[in-house]
């Protein structure tokens, strides 16, 4: 299966949203990466459900909602409307399980993330509930950091265990990823490639391209 690449619209120019849209359409990328941050999970806020509303009306795009906030649980209904997937932290704080029943209930599909210090052992009970799983390979919060070596190791070990399973499950990263970095990870196993500053500008096009390639 060929690496789906997803941007982070967080690395967008909001003065101009729907024309960064447009390219993103233009340039098949396969799902946008939409952070939420409430201030409290991670010491950084980002976008509410409004400007999902917004980025939903104006694309066909896939929107992969990444929720970093204290007990997720509380807003699944409200992102569920607009989210294709819809994702939260393990650490956050929410019983696992019954929150990712609560989001397939809402018509979404499901994501649960893990943080650099979470082992992937950790969530292999939920995989049967998880249509995609997401490792960070940074701390999550901030854009622009480094990636983290150690995030590949907790990549093979979900790939091996989703494929003796023989699970559905999507295996995503997040953090630091670009052009040395991604073939790393899709060599461990990564599904879904999420990217910021590396994908939006000028070299958009050829970017994703080489991205889809690895």
């Amino acid at each position: 299966m060929a690496v789906k690449i997803a941007p982070s619209i967080l690395a967008a120019d909001f003065l101009n949203l729907k024309d960064e849209l447009k390219k993103l359409e233009e340039n098949k990328a396969d799902m946008i990466h939409f952070d939420v941050m409430d201030g409290t999970f991670v010491p950084n806020m980002s976008f509410a459900n409004p400007i999902l509303k917004q980025v939903k009306s104006a694309t066909s795009i896939p929107i992969d909602v990444h929720l970093m906030i204290d007990r997720p649980h509380r807003y699944v209904e409200e992102f569920a409307k607009d989210a294709d997937y819809l994702g939260f932290h393990y650490e956050a704080g929410s019983n696992v399980t019954e929150t990712l029943k609560k989001i397939r209930e809402c018509g979404a599909k499901t994501c649960l993330t893990i943080k650099p210090c979470t082992k992937a052992e950790q969530i292999f009970e939920f995989l049967p509930l998880c249509d995609m799983v997401l490792v960070m390979s940074v701390e999550p919060g901030f854009g622009g950091q480094s990636f983290m070596p150690d995030s590949l190791e907790k990549v093979k070990a979900l790939r091996k265990e989703i494929d003796d399973k023989g699970y559905n499950t999507l295996i995503e990263i997040d953090g630091g990823i670009n052009s040395e970095t991604a073939p790393l990870a899709t060599q461990a196993g990564v599904d879904v490639l999420v990217a910021g500053s590396y994908l939006f500008g000028d070299k958009m096009r050829e970017r994703i391209e080489h991205l889809k390639s690895l």
